[in-house]
């Protein structure tokens, strides 16, 4: 598929690197075509990599990843285009964590509303996923470097989306048991809540190489 990533940090490139290696076109989303981190990111993916613009990287694409950081999520959708998001899944990985009174962030959802819920109501005819934001980018695409079965979540309205999103993560190496659906759009807010635990955990561990799993009887 032709996947669009909009974001060009860690998150961003870690992803677009992993669906290239399992054979997707990926064009890199940025403010600005040509910057120095997307050009550096083609340059060292090669083949079926590409960048340019949110707006460039959303109308080509036939999947939109939103890697953009969580409070600036909704600026960088509505310079992709409302147009070229409509009827595409848009899998939202981002977290809006605000760091202005220090650390531990909070997460500010405004009204209660998770990011993830915020988006669908702005791209209402876009398929928003909530996935993947409940761990570090490493564990993301390389779910086997951890040892033992561990959970990657997904959250939506689309059944459609969220069975896409899990071929991606099969992809990536996850195992269907543990993609655990959480339900509707809504479950987002608990997702996106979890990241100050997260936080926390990486500091009292060492390090962010870790993950969570669900039990079941």
């Amino acid at each position: 598929m032709r996947i669009a990533v909009l974001g060009t940090g860690v998150v961003g490139t870690t992803l677009g690197t992993a669906l290239v290696r399992t054979g997707h076109e990926v064009r890199l989303g940025s403010r600005t075509a040509g910057n120095e981190k997307s050009l550096a990111w083609v340059a060292e993916t090669g083949d079926h990599a590409s960048e340019g613009t949110f707006a460039d990287a959303a109308a080509w694409a036939e999947v939109v990843v939103n890697a953009t950081g969580g409070l600036v999520s909704l600026d960088a959708l509505t310079a992709a285009g409302a147009d070229n998001l409509a009827g595409k899944a848009l899998l939202d990985v981002s977290n809006p964590l605000d760091f202005s009174g220090g650390f531990p962030p909070s997460v500010k959802q405004q009204d209660g509303r998770s990011i993830g819920e915020q988006i669908q109501s702005a791209f209402p005819t876009a398929k928003v996923v909530k996935t993947l934001n409940t761990m570090t980018a490493a564990v993301m695409t390389a779910p086997r470097s951890l040892p033992g079965a561990h959970t990657v979540f997904v959250a939506g309205d689309s059944a459609e989306a969220k069975e896409l999103a899990g071929l991606l993560l099969l992809a990536f190496g996850w195992a269907e048991d543990e993609i655990v659906d959480v339900g509707a759009i809504t479950a987002a807010r608990g997702l996106e809540l979890y990241l100050p635990l997260w936080l926390s955990l990486m500091g009292s561990l060492g390090t962010p190489t870790f993950n969570v799993h669900v039990v079941r009887p």
